[in-house]
């Protein structure tokens, strides 16, 4: 029976590294995924594939498409697709390392490593800012239902869809703001993340509040502060079915619907943006049959 690679639903861990793959000409992504399969539990790394990658296969997997970006009032939200990423966890940096050279060494002669982003928890689960992330994440059967793929068939059941964006804060613009503006401006009180009666249409927790769609839209959040000398923010991380509940949500976020821009921009933006498809795992290796590897 196929599952979701345990990573996704389990705690986010204390460090992690995110490394995102580009394709090579003629390189052959067929040894190279065999070769990935050899190492990924779906534990300590968790792989995702872009489309560029699963059509490079002559292959389609239905719901996977590419992030085409995004624009709003004064916000214009960059696309920026790989063919392969991967989500290494664990608790040694030293770990990560070897790890990412294994990787490295196992699809290199046909993906190159365009980018590395070290990451951590921080707190007991916080932003940067010093906010509790993911409070309103599905947990226990509902995580598992809201984030993997049911009812599709073998080789496609127990995959998801994961949106991923590295967003940069500007800690300057933050900081210059009264707390009450910053609890303002993300909708709940800092102090004891509790939701704010009074918090404003702008308010990140307003803009995203999950049960207020139709139909409703959730996602499981695993993202993970980053951090590079001086430059930091967020690698926002969400797990789903689809990526319909993630659209939802960012078309809201940016002011589609009536215009209100999401507070949040006003102290950090994405740098980047992808989708990729989390292949299910199958005897504790993913499972390739949906790419007929």
């Amino acid at each position: 029976m196929s599952e979701l690679q345990p990573g996704i639903l389990a705690d986010v861990p204390a460090l992690g590294r995110y490394l995102s793959f580009g394709a090579m000409p003629q390189g052959d992504v067929r040894a190279a995924l065999r070769a990935l399969c050899e190492l990924a539990d779906g534990e300590r790394l968790v792989v995702g594939l872009g489309e560029s990658l699963v059509r490079a296969l002559g292959r389609d997997i239905p719901g996977l498409r590419s992030f085409d970006g995004a624009v709003g009032p004064g916000l214009e939200l960059p696309a920026t697709p790989a063919a392969l990423w991967c989500w290494l966890r664990g608790d040694d940096r030293g770990d990560l390392l070897h790890l990412t050279r294994g990787v490295q060494a196992a699809v290199g002669t046909a993906l190159r490593l365009d980018q590395v982003i070290e990451a951590f928890r921080h707190g007991k689960g916080l932003d940067l800012s010093g906010y509790e992330d993911g409070t309103e994440n599905p947990g226990g059967d509902a995580a598992v239902q809201t984030a993997g793929v049911h009812g599709q068939g073998a080789g496609l059941d127990g995959g998801s869809f994961v949106a991923v964006q590295q967003w940069l804060h500007d800690f300057g613009s933050f900081e210059r703001m009264s707390q009450a503006q910053q609890d303002r401006a993300i909708g709940r009180r800092r102090s004891d993340n509790v939701e704010l009666d009074d918090a404003p249409a702008s308010a990140h927790v307003k803009r995203t509040a999950q049960e207020s769609f139709d139909p409703e839209a959730f996602v499981l959040r695993r993202s993970m502060p980053w951090a590079e000398g001086q430059r930091a923010g967020l690698v926002f991380v969400a797990f789903a079915g689809s990526y319909d509940a993630f659209e939802a949500q960012l078309r809201r976020m940016i002011g589609a619907e009536d215009g209100i821009t999401d507070a949040l921009f006003g102290f950090t933006r994405p740098v980047t943006g992808a989708y990729f498809w989390c292949p299910p795992l199958r005897a504790g290796r993913l499972d390739l049959r949906a790419l007929d590897l």
